[in-house]
């Protein structure tokens, strides 16, 4: 990983951390008074932090590919798809809310990422196996593998339960949702102190 693509990719992962906090402000706080102002406010917040999260995958693979070629090739993989499959989501939901469509929108979900699929349950995949990466590694910090299973635990959860439950004031959700109100911006925050500069590779 080159110098420059590795100060991006933190500067990426601040952006990442960021958008994740205002995406749960959005989502909890926001759109309990005004519904529209939420939705549009976590769609965009939703966009931006897809897109920025792609950056973020791809440096994790190159810091951990020497770990185990394969699995971190597939941590990337579905990490990158789930971050520009929940960016398509936030922008759907981000074009309705800016300029809302005549008539009524009917209550599906989304085709590209229904009951946040891609965004929660294909993350929390992609965060889990590059945690498990980290703990075969000597450059990341032991605590950050164990922030990186708890994240991907609790969007997991969140997955499960927008899935089985719907509902998204019900107490399983809404813990879920502070949960990562806290967790998510944390890991990457995190990772935008640990990331490898270019030349440094997490060798077993």
């Amino acid at each position: 990983m080159s110098l420059s693509y590795a100060r991006f990719a933190r500067l990426a992962a601040w952006g990442a951390a960021a958008s994740g906090f205002l995406y749960a402000v959005a989502f909890i706080v926001i759109a309990r008074f005004s519904s529209s102002s939420g939705a549009t406010l976590a769609g965009l917040f939703l966009l931006t932090g897809g897109v920025l999260a792609s950056a973020v995958m791809v440096a994790l693979f190159a810091s951990l590919r020497e770990v185990d070629a394969l699995f971190a090739g597939w941590a990337l993989l579905i990490g990158v798809v789930a971050a520009l499959g929940s960016a398509v989501h936030g922008g759907y939901d981000l074009a309705n809310g800016i300029n809302r469509p005549s008539g009524s929108i009917p209550s599906l979900p989304s085709q590209v990422d229904p009951r946040g699929l891609l965004t929660f349950g294909v993350t929390g995949l992609a965060i889990g196996t590059f945690a498990w990466l980290m703990g075969r590694s000597a450059v990341f910090p032991s605590r950050l593998r164990y922030l990186g299973y708890l994240s991907a635990l609790l969007v997991e959860v969140l997955f499960i339960g927008r899935l089985v439950i719907l509902d998204a004031t019900n107490p399983v959700i809404v813990v879920a949702l502070l949960a990562g109100f806290v967790v998510n911006p944390a890991w990457y925050a995190w990772l935008a102190v640990a990331l490898p500069t270019g030349g440094e590779a997490a060798a077993p």
